[in-house]
């Protein structure tokens, strides 16, 4: 053979107590590495090539030469190693060439119902935001050309999900209900099952509203950022009060009679509020959500509100602590609902190596009050070009060169790095807001994402090694509900 060498950007090395656990970036598997594959993994590590006769020098007598000979090839069919000349000139394949988009597999369809809102949310992202009298309300023609729009792009799937937006939805809601119906009629038809989501401010809800999105499993997120001092802060009313009071109130009725689907709570983090701890300890632990996930403002148009580098330092050091939390939970084969963890925990269980951040653009689209096709819904009523209109069909040649140029990843800061195929290079949005262009990847808190994906894979192997059954009881089922 040749002389060999390490292909480093596709592995990371993670010690859990006396275990030596190999993270392989191609495919998000975790491995434990025997005596061995161990040894093996230093040797090469020490060594700028290995070649055959200091394999043999380091091996003979201590381990059979069939033994290290499937190693090795192991290692070469893992992409661990490889031949030091392709290595050298770049031409050892460490991403997935990318191929021409030409599918776009629509499963679920964003509908913006109204651009007003009964808020008045000091950081709100949404470019088109007024009050709801104000707002432009889309039509129940367009929610149905938009779902047909889905299924012609996507037909014969068993699985569709109608996702309401806004501004607030609830703002619209004869719209919401006449689209229900609509896509419970049309879904049945086709033999196949459609579900709704919806992430609301929780301020219009009443009894009657609750009862109906429960009879319709209706999966439901609310926005609130806290106690009253954190919450208040920043999600007011038009007038300028904080919503606090009325926002718990209405949660704890609708967590009191709701049995459809576990709620979500959704966190805002700006500057200025960074205790993690106390915003899930109040949201989890004392108002009963289910589960509890952070957004941290990092790139925002209106500036004052990013968190600063050392705040997100901040964040993550909280997210964290919170891990621990979580990580001594599953131990006790208890399920505890931090959101970001939770997610991370499945990346790293199912395996994930995702090619671009998120389904937007591919497997999700967003349409807005007029009809126009935008990737996500954080990008309704922005300069972002749009990507067709359900009117007239789906641009596809727009859409497959974003699709394309975000997938290339040569000569970008995500060719080599280790948790390019978790994170993928981040969300578009924030890079749209960052950088005015959503194909650029988010570089601005790369390090942080490196360190949070770490210390994820260290508690995913001490979870695997301690309490292998909590994946079976709390994360596959997640996905169904």
């Amino acid at each position: 053979m040749g002389s060999l060498t390490l292909v480093k950007p596709n592995l990371h090395l993670v010690d859990v107590e006396a275990r030596r656990m190999l993270f392989h970036v191609p495919t998000s598997g975790l491995f434990e590495l025997d005596d061995l594959s161990r040894e093996m993994i230093e040797l090469f590590s020490g060594q700028k090539e290995v070649s055959a006769p200091q394999l043999r020098e380091r091996f003979d007598g201590r381990f059979s030469a069939a033994d290290v000979v499937d190693t090795l090839e192991e290692f070469k069919t893992l992409k661990i190693v490889a031949d030091a000349d392709l290595v050298a000139a770049n031409k050892a394949q460490i991403n997935i060439e990318p191929q021409p988009v030409t599918q776009f597999p629509l499963t679920t369809i964003v509908l913006n119902t109204n651009t007003g809102c009964n808020l008045s949310c000091t950081y709100c992202y949404k470019e088109d935001l007024t009050t709801p009298s104000k707002g432009d309300k889309m039509s129940y023609e367009t929610a149905v050309q938009s779902v047909e729009m889905m299924l012609k792009e996507s037909p014969d799937q068993r699985q569709y999900n109608v996702v309401f937006f806004g501004g607030e939805p609830l703002s619209n809601l004869p719209l919401i209900r006449n689209v229900v119906a609509y896509c419970e009629e049309r879904f049945a038809s086709l033999e196949a099952d459609v579900s709704f989501t919806m992430t609301t401010n929780a301020t219009l809800l009443n009894e009657k509203l609750v009862d109906w999105l429960n009879e319709h499993r209706f999966g439901l997120t609310i926005s609130m950022d806290g106690p009253k001092a954190m919450h208040d802060k920043n999600r007011i009313t038009v007038g300028g009060q904080g919503t606090y009071e009325v926002v718990k109130k209405k949660a704890q009725m609708l967590l009191s009679r709701y049995n459809a689907r576990p709620v979500g709570c959704r966190v805002t983090l700006t500057r200025g509020i960074t205790d993690v701890e106390a915003v899930f300890d109040h949201l989890y632990g004392e108002l009963g959500f289910t589960e509890v996930g952070f957004g941290p403002v990092t790139s925002g148009d209106i500036s004052s509100f990013n968190l600063t580098g050392d705040e997100m330092v901040e964040v993550f050091e909280g997210m964290k602590r919170l891990g621990r939390k979580y990580l001594a939970a599953a131990l006790d084969g208890k399920n505890m609902g931090f959101g970001n963890m939770h997610m991370l925990m499945t990346d790293i269980h199912e395996g994930n190596k995702k090619q671009l951040p998120c389904g937007a653009g591919v497997g999700l689209l967003a349409v807005d009050t007029k009809g126009g096709i935008n990737l996500c819904h954080r990008f309704t009523g922005s300069d972002q070009a749009l990507f067709g209109d359900v009117s007239e069909g789906l641009d596809k040649p727009a859409l497959a060169e974003f699709v394309e140029t975000r997938l290339d990843r040569t000569e970008t800061g995500c060719e080599t790095c280790r948790i390019r195929n978790i994170c993928s290079g981040g969300c578009y949005h924030e890079s749209y807001a960052k950088y005015g262009d959503a194909t650029v990847p988010s570089y601005h808190y790369c390090d942080l994402l490196r360190d949070w994906v770490d210390f994820g894979v260290e508690a995913y192997t001490r979870i695997m090694l301690e309490n292998p059954g909590f994946f079976e009881a709390h994360v596959s089922p997640r996905r169904s509900a």
